[in-house]
């Protein structure tokens, strides 16, 4: 894939306040809106990314391409892409599709995302506590920190249930997130629990996206209880 596809690619990734640096060998992007502050890149890449500091904070030439690389793609939430300019790899989606789940948080989605019928990279962080103003997308709200709400507390380590090998275990993962429901996921997945335990290996499920459910993070129809809007 030629840089110009990637770039091309990349419009529909990232928003369009995005920062974008051009470095040397690669052209590095930053989504604020599309970060959670896992800090892999402020402290896997200090010199490239400069935190605390008024101004230009972004210094892709202070890092190695290969290395920009492993931090873009630990980024769980894709606030950071990165283009490359040299003949070196570039970012491929997983050859195992996975959706982790974060102890009192969101879902950090890693596949060949197709979100509500369209292309979104292949990292993703989904709300499931039913409070961000950005939904699908977490916006930090499980923190409880807004508005006086008090934050969303739900186990990343429910029990296991079917993990029975597939025969495929990527390609594109498609996520509809239903009105006022819960998110409908169609295509081979492995949802994991934080420490990487397997929960359940799947074709399709509903993933909670209220925060009510008993049997999280899967629906269990809680959101018409509550009355879970999304808009």
């Amino acid at each position: 894939m030629n840089q110009t596809t990637r770039k091309t690619d990349m419009d529909a990734i990232v928003s369009d306040d995005a920062e974008r640096v051009e470095g040397k060998d690669v052209t590095l992007y930053f989504d604020g809106k599309r970060c959670i502050h896992a800090r892999y890149c402020v402290t896997g890449a200090p010199d490239t990314f400069v935190a605390n500091v008024e101004g230009d904070w972004l210094y892709p030439d202070r890092s190695d391409p290969d290395h920009l690389l492993h931090i873009a793609k630990q980024c769980p939430s894709g606030a950071i892409q990165i283009v490359r300019k040299d003949d070196g790899l570039d970012e491929h989606p997983p050859q195992v599709n996975t959706a982790r789940i974060y102890e009192n948080g969101p879902y950090a989605v890693h596949a060949e995302i197709i979100l509500d019928g369209k292309a979104d990279g292949t990292r993703r962080v989904l709300c499931r506590c039913g409070l961000s103003a950005k939904k699908p997308y977490c916006d930090g709200s499980h923190k409880g920190d807004k508005d006086d709400q008090d934050p969303f507390i739900a186990s990343g380590e429910p029990e296991t249930r079917d993990m029975t090998m597939m025969e495929e275990r990527g390609g594109p993962l498609r996520i509809n997130p239903q009105m006022d429901g819960p998110l409908m996921v169609s295509g081979p997945v492995e949802i994991l629990a934080g420490t990487g335990r397997g929960i359940e290996r799947t074709q399709t499920c509903r993933l909670c996206r209220c925060g009510a459910s008993q049997n999280k993070p899967f629906c269990d129809g809680s959101h018409a209880r509550v009355g879970f809007k999304t808009d």
